[in-house]
């Protein structure tokens, strides 16, 4: 069984966890109402997807 020769110090298994990011969503601008949407889903705000009626939104 592989067992570690020497304890891993608190910073190196932290310099090790700093990769781990949340990132930031990337957002467009709607084509038919202006509004910022995730790429590749219907805006939430009118329901149109490339040009397409795709959902029916309440107002």
């Amino acid at each position: 069984m592989a067992v570690p020769k020497k304890k891993t110090s608190k910073s190196k298994s932290r310099k090790r966890r700093t990769h781990y990011k949340a990132k930031v969503e990337k957002t467009i601008k709607c084509a038919n109402c202006g509004e910022q949407m995730r790429p590749h889903f219907a805006c939430p705000n009118c329901g149109f997807y490339k040009g397409k009626k795709i959902i029916s939104v309440a107002e």
